[in-house]
């Protein structure tokens, strides 16, 4: 009968008065998710649909996900914002030797430019190395080191770290100037720097900015400054650290992850050690 009308089977059953079929029901759910989440691959809708009470393998998600075009959007390239070329204190790299077992412990740092219609902003984080979980953040049209001072304050306002921490972040002149290094001190916090050239030193803030960048930047035209810090901030506040799904930390959100700690925090030692 499809033949003859010329109908896909599955559109027969997607259009029909009965119930429709497992694999019919299971595309729509993955459709949904994908669409959700364009920048996921199939390991993430995996574990989303297997979250959701789905029992499926990676490879049918990734079969599914080739035959309905359902491709992950393409990451562009990054223009550099660090500024290493002055004569102000460089510090050793203290986290390359560092195993983190938990919260503020370590924190990561870095600054980004984000392009609008009309002009650049730049928007400086921080991260809590152990959860991923932004912790810090503030947005201006300014390089200057009190954007990412503003940063550094929203985190020590929010955490308030125990003394010992380490702060790792490159060599760019904001994180040297006088006026951020004070205010480490002032809350006893051990300063750490990349060595010269090495991004991969501080590789945790690298890939959240990539993820910033391809799961809400790329994808959004901001009219203004305020449109900008309202959105990003949004994303970052309730997508990123409430919803998305990290790889390294078996695939959980990093506020659920911040929680299980206080409930098992020996197995999430583990799961974070293991994924470092």
């Amino acid at each position: 009968m499809c033949t003859l009308t010329r109908v896909s089977r599955a559109g027969f059953y997607r259009c029909g008065d009965g119930p429709r079929s497992a694999s019919v029901e299971l595309r729509d759910r993955l459709q949904r998710v994908a669409l959700e989440w364009p920048t996921y691959g199939s390991r993430r809708i995996a574990a989303e649909l297997r979250r959701c009470g789905v029992l499926i393998n990676r490879k049918r998600v990734q079969r599914l996900m080739r035959e309905d075009n359902l491709l992950c959007l393409r990451q562009r390239k990054f223009v550099a914002t660090t500024d290493s070329a002055h004569g102000l204190r460089i510090y050793p790299n203290l986290a390359a030797a560092l195993i983190v077992s938990g919260v503020n412990q370590l924190w990561r740092a870095d600054i980004t430019y984000i392009r609008l219609l009309e002009e650049f902003v730049f928007l400086a984080v921080v991260l809590d190395a152990f959860s991923r979980r932004a912790i810090g953040w503030a947005l201006d049209d300014t390089l200057e080191a009190k954007l990412a001072v503003a940063a550094l304050e929203m985190a020590l306002e929010r955490r308030r770290p125990a003394p010992g921490l380490v702060h790792h972040s490159d060599r760019g002149v904001q994180y040297a100037s006088h006026d951020y290094v004070a205010l480490l001190e002032a809350h006893e916090v051990h300063i750490s720097m990349s060595r010269l050239g090495n991004p991969w030193d501080n590789a945790t803030c690298e890939s959240f900015m990539k993820t910033l960048k391809c799961e809400e930047v790329y994808r959004s035209e901001y009219r203004n400054r305020a449109e900008a810090r309202m959105r990003i901030g949004e994303f970052m506040e309730e997508i990123y650290n409430q919803k998305r799904l990290h790889s390294s930390l078996g695939y959980c959100p990093p506020a659920e992850f911040e929680r299980l700690q206080s409930s098992r925090p020996m197995l999430v030692a583990a799961v974070a050690q293991e994924a470092r």
